[in-house]
């Protein structure tokens, strides 16, 4: 159990007329802090649509109803000026190292804070002082899931060399990115062979003799509810459903995608792809859309037709997302060295998970030699 230890709310001073407020999610759960939430996500300076209200309300609701997770939220005269959930954990990777942590679950694929253009140091100095002060336990705080080109991580970087303590990166990965200016067409015909590009033809037409085939592409909230249960039957018939590890497994994981797809659909930032045969759905992407970029969040495709490669035919039709204005880039969302997208996909984007001392000196010392012995160098900071 993931029990924190009893403690008040943490509100802490952050200059300027800000403070960081850190206490239940549940208690920023109402119309007027989602409001204020939602105006922070359209001037954060990097996107993370996991940590947007629409996407993590539902999954804190489902994941974690009693309030066990903080949700830090630096702010000024009812302004948010940054955001990220945080847990305390007796356990660090099966070892009993209690630690602070960023909370992500396993259908959040990034986890970096959303912060107001212009205040990235300021947050993260405000939130590095707020763990200071309640380490309560904990020996250092974890950073999963961190991007690791863009003004959140360079801010971060710059305020351990302003206010220095130890940090180390302790993992680091690459997946797939798709990032260009070429069209569709050109970037299919760079990224594979010719003679790959003549099978995914002969197996596009192939397919079509099963039946009535079809590419629907939807934008909007029409018929989001039956799209969803589809895809949750879709992605429940293969070797996700067999390995319980499918969406529909757990009815939290469920509510979760139903809840946070129809927020997603209503704020018209969910681009649903589907490949049809008579009607029947053999292949399903649901990606969200943050500008300046997207995440291909959740994908399924019928194994009875693998031999037709639906899932690289679909991935094909969803290309044409880099070419609406305000897309630059997609992120994957896929593991390292995913099997199909990699030699899909040319581009990619360095995910880091970092740990970083909090606490006095003394507790910033055994940090140090933890860190030390977990990754085998001294922590000299992030990458």
């Amino acid at each position: 159990m993931n029990a924190l230890p009893a403690t008040h709310t943490g509100v802490f001073p952050a200059g300027e007329g800000a403070r960081l407020w850190a206490g239940d999610w549940r208690k920023r759960d109402n119309a007027a802090d989602i409001r204020a939430w939602d105006a922070l996500a359209k001037t954060a300076s990097e996107p993370n649509p996991f940590f947007e209200s629409w996407y993590l309300l539902p999954s804190l609701r489902a994941l974690d109803p009693h309030g066990s997770v903080r949700l830090a939220v630096l702010e000024a005269s009812g302004r948010w000026l940054g955001v990220i959930p945080l847990r305390w954990e007796p356990y660090y990777y099966s070892k009993p190292l209690p630690h602070w942590r960023v909370w992500c679950h396993e259908n959040t694929f990034l986890g970096q804070p959303l912060i107001a253009r212009g205040f990235e140091q300021a947050f993260w100095h405000a939130l590095l002082r707020w763990l200071d002060r309640h380490a309560l336990f904990a020996l250092f705080a974890h950073l999963p899931q961190m991007g690791t080109n863009g003004p959140v991580h360079h801010a971060l970087a710059a305020e351990l060399t302003a206010h220095p303590r130890p940090a180390g990166t302790v993992l680091e990965t690459e997946r797939a990115l798709l990032a260009t200016e070429l069209s569709a067409e050109d970037y299919l015909e760079a990224s594979l062979s010719t003679k790959k590009r003549k099978e995914l033809r002969r197996q596009h037409r192939r397919l079509g003799e099963e039946g009535a085939l079809s590419v629907d592409r939807c934008e909007g909230a029409e018929n989001i509810a039956s799209w969803t249960e589809e895809f949750l039957t879709l992605e429940a018939s293969g070797w996700k459903g067999r390995a319980a590890s499918a969406l529909a497994s757990a009815r939290p994981t469920a509510a979760l995608f139903r809840e946070a797809l129809a927020e997603a659909a209503a704020l018209a930032r969910l681009e649903r792809l589907a490949i049809r045969v008579d009607g029947k759905p053999i292949a399903m992407l649901a990606t969200f859309t943050a500008p300046p970029g997207a995440f291909s969040y959740k994908t399924a495709f019928a194994e009875d037709y693998a031999r037709f490669s639906p899932g690289v035919l679909l991935q094909r039709e969803a290309l044409a997302l880099v070419e609406r204005e305000g897309i630059g880039w997609i992120d994957s969302c896929a593991g390292a060295d995913h099997p199909m997208i990699d030699h899909f996909w040319r581009e990619r984007r360095r995910i880091a998970h970092h740990s970083i001392a909090i606490g006095g000196s003394a507790r910033r010392a055994l940090f140090a030699c933890l860190n030390h012995l977990e990754t085998g160098r001294a922590p000299r900071g992030i990458a």
